[in-house]
């Protein structure tokens, strides 16, 4: 069983909810953006909770069959990025969500609605 783009979103979110990640948010950036298929967007309200989302991820994502490409910002936990490849994520400390606010900056990419 392969592993999609969209089932992986899904991983990420259950994982990321399992950690209480506070106002999930997944962009669908097929047709807007050359970089990715996914961004799932989250924060968390401390650099312990930061942390614990994104090691969360990871490790659902391998034990899946998901490779992480890439892994950036644990030691700080003020903004950790998961690269999946199909799905980038973005686990944020709440301040630092609210400064950068990418989803502004992605307002083309439609919201993925879960069922």
């Amino acid at each position: 069983m392969s592993l999609t783009p969209e089932k992986l979103v899904d991983l990420v979110v259950e994982a990321a909810e399992d950690k209480k990640a506070m106002n999930l948010i997944a962009l669908n950036l097929q047709g807007v953006s050359l970089i990715t298929d996914y961004f799932v967007i989250c924060h968390g309200n401390s650099e312990t909770q930061v942390q614990a989302i994104a090691t969360e991820i990871r490790k659902k994502a391998e034990q899946n069959g998901g490779r992480v490409r890439g892994l950036e910002g644990m030691d700080t936990a003020r903004w950790i990025l998961v690269d999946l490849g199909d799905v980038i994520v973005h686990v944020f400390h709440r301040e630092d969500r609210e400064y950068y606010n990418i989803e502004r900056l992605w307002s083309d990419a439609k919201v993925v609605e879960r069922v």
